[in-house]
């Protein structure tokens, strides 16, 4: 078992831009030397990349029953309409776009989605119910589809640099410990930073992530700085030629300012040792917020530029027509959904298999 990195506090001239060096090289020269010195020497350097094993995703009739609640805001009230065989007209193609609404799918979504189904049913190409299911289900994988697009690993200088954003509660930490067990399984060396330094619970959660999936964690002590503690973990990560770092971050409040000012601290002094860190801003959401998770982004993108979004607790009582908003608003790549609670629960994510999931083929044959 890898034992945890612990240090107490250190005030850096690169975690504190106030006294920063006037030779920042030298400064980064330094203080890699003193964190290479300071990790314990039970920790062995990071192994050769094993042979990735395959990742196995839940099968689409796995994904329709964890995405139930969600189901039924979208495909089984749709469902519901098509029982009463309704006539082809207006009338009904409001329905249809009352349903999406109330998904949250958003309101310039829907919209762009049915002026396109009305554009088909003016060229007679939706003509009965089957075709308007079809209809709606390709419009909305066709929303979704550009979004589609996984990390990167191999793109940057290693550690490729994570940094995890994303207000309280939406499970950012827990996704932290699914990814790293997922990244692990992969053959990729793993090390996370514990830069959650405001909730003392997040620490040590993320600990325990690190001990369940033998990772080593950089800790410092209760309100640390948060840009020391990531800091610390690339120079070590760096002397132990670990791949993949995996930055917690407090979860900070899209309307305190001060808090997102702190996020942009991060960003700079991260990129004093490694200018094009960090490689990956990934944001996590809870899929139950509705159309507050488009004011969220906004906001973080607007701060630390986000590069792709998880959205969590998808199995609950959220409605997942948020990510068609999403898709619509800011066109920035969906890297996974949380469909559970297990590790394996964190699914890449897959248009096609999602609108599938929501509206199955079933609903086809009327």
């Amino acid at each position: 078992m890898f034992s945890f990195l612990k240090r107490k506090k250190v005030e850096t001239p690169l975690a504190n831009e106030a006294t920063e060096s006037s030779d920042p090289a030298v400064s980064v020269a330094h203080l890699s030397i003193s964190v290479a010195h300071m990790l314990p020497p039970d920790l062995p350097d990071a192994p050769p990349r094993a042979a990735p094993s395959p990742i196995v995703e839940p099968e689409l009739a796995s994904l329709k029953d964890r995405l139930a609640a969600s189901y039924q805001s979208l495909g089984g009230r749709l469902a519901q309409i098509m029982k009463l065989k309704p006539e082809l007209n207006e009338a009904l193609l409001e329905q249809v776009e009352t349903l999406l609404l109330t998904a949250d799918v958003g309101v310039t979504a829907t919209a762009e989605v049915m002026s396109k189904i009305r554009a088909r049913v003016e060229r007679r190409e939706v003509n009965d119910h089957d075709a308007l299911v079809g209809a709606l289900r390709s419009e909305l994988a066709s929303l979704l589809r550009g979004c589609e697009a996984q990390i990167d690993w191999e793109k940057a200088s290693k550690p490729f640099v994570l940094l995890v954003v994303g207000v309280n509660g939406v499970g950012k930490t827990t996704t932290i410990g699914k990814l790293a067990r997922r990244c692990k399984d992969r053959g990729i060396s793993v090390m996370l930073a514990a830069g959650d330094t405001f909730r003392a619970a997040a620490v040590s959660q993320l600990k325990a992530w690190g001990e369940r999936n033998a990772v080593a964690v950089m800790a410092q002590g209760d309100g640390a700085d948060s840009a020391s503690v990531i800091f610390d973990a690339i120079t070590a990560a760096k002397a132990r030629g670990v791949e993949l770092l995996i930055a917690d971050t407090a979860g900070r409040l899209h309307t305190q300012t001060n808090l997102m000012e702190e996020l942009k601290k991060i960003k700079r002094v991260v990129q004093k040792i490694d200018p094009s860190a960090p490689h990956e801003v990934l944001m996590v959401i809870d899929g139950g917020v509705g159309q507050n998770a488009i004011a969220q982004v906004r906001q973080f993108h607007a701060a630390v530029g986000v590069t792709g979004l998880v959205v969590t607790k998808l199995d609950g009582t959220a409605r997942g027509g948020v990510l068609f908003g999403l898709a619509r608003e800011f066109k920035l790549p969906i890297r996974f959904i949380g469909v559970g609670e297990k590790a394996e629960d964190l699914r890449a994510f897959s248009a096609d298999d999602f609108v599938r999931a929501l509206i199955p083929d079933e609903l086809k044959a009327s």
